[in-house]
């Protein structure tokens, strides 16, 4: 009779094993520190991928362009990018469809002391911009200095692109006078004890733009967008269940932070509060108008290197089954 329960325990586990191999696998392809890993891994912490029917597989990878040639070459079925990006992909016929992540966006980062209190204050000073010469960031805050100002930022300043991590870096050394970059990275900078002088929410708003849009989300490959759409949809549930989770359940975020690289209690508590800031309460009609105004906005302005050809996003952009 002692040997009952084990007896029991041995049959169910041999039950399960096949259960959840029969279970269709989605591979995400995501940045190997970032935030889209913490969602992730509390879809899997709290196996919300086996509630919706699915086993969840996360491929790290070291650079944004290894995700987006890993989904083009079929070895992932969903990463991480933005709408321009899906938008520009459709127009050349790669049938990928887009879900929302986060709606956060990022910031102009000063030392505390420099003395730079407006865009103005950016001439002639030398400016880090993570993304490149058509980051989104960087674009708006463009159209907002020569709405405001009349000035050409990208003439007046000593431009130096980079990744986020090295130029968080050379502002901290007093390398570069101000740094634009994405959340996360602001968030750090701002523990450390560095200050926003502009945040790219603002400066949406004072373009007569919505602030909230979500403009990184998930991007699926034609062979799911287009043939399986029940799994995405599975997939919507779990991500939404997973952000309701580090909403409200603050122990939650203890077994994310070996992810985070938080180097300070201060840095950790702004990550996390960035995150829940960024998680999107709608996407619906309203949300996706918005989303094209914006898009029509940052397609003057960055061209066909940021956009290609077209001058309106791709119809099938987002998804159209998904609203909320």
């Amino acid at each position: 009779m002692r040997q009952f329960p084990l007896i029991w325990m041995l049959a169910l586990l041999c039950w399960w094993q096949p259960a959840m191999a029969d279970l269709p696998v989605l591979r995400a392809g995501v940045l190997k520190f970032g935030t889209v890993n913490w969602e992730l891994q509390t879809i899997r912490n709290h196996q919300l991928d086996r509630v919706e029917g699915f086993q969840l597989k996360v491929v790290p990878y070291a650079g944004k362009l290894a995700t987006t040639t890993a989904l083009h070459g079929e070895a992932v079925d969903l990463i991480v990018n933005d709408w321009f990006w899906v938008s520009r992909q459709r127009s050349a016929g790669r049938g990928y469809g887009f879900l929302p992540y986060s709606r956060m966006n990022g910031a102009i980062m000063v030392a505390a002391d420099s003395g730079i209190n407006d865009l103005t204050d950016l001439k002639e000073k030398k400016v880090g911009i993570a993304g490149g010469p058509v980051d989104k960031n960087w674009l708006l805050i463009q159209a907002l200095a020569h709405q405001q100002y009349g000035i050409d930022l990208k003439k007046k300043i000593d431009a130096v692109y980079g990744a986020p991590p090295l130029l968080a870096k050379k502002l901290q050394s007093g390398e570069l006078d101000a740094v634009i970059t994405f959340w996360h990275y602001a968030a750090r900078l701002e523990a450390a004890g560095f200050r926003r002088l502009l945040d790219v929410g603002a400066v949406l708003q004072q373009l007569g733009l919505p602030a909230d849009v979500p403009m990184v989300g998930y991007v699926f490959s034609p062979a799911l967008n287009e043939g399986d759409p029940a799994l995405v949809q599975a997939f919507d549930r779990a991500a939404r269940r997973a952000k309701a989770i580090l909403a409200t359940r603050p122990e939650a975020w203890l077994a994310l932070k070996p992810l985070m690289n938080a180097d300070s209690e201060a840095s950790f508590q702004l990550l996390k509060k960035g995150y829940q800031s960024g998680i999107p309460a709608h996407w619906g009609v309203t949300e996706r108008q918005q989303a094209e105004r914006l898009f029509r906005l940052l397609a003057a302005l960055g061209g066909d290197a940021l956009v290609g050809q077209a001058t309106t996003l791709a119809p099938g952009t987002f998804i159209e089954s998904i609203h909320y």
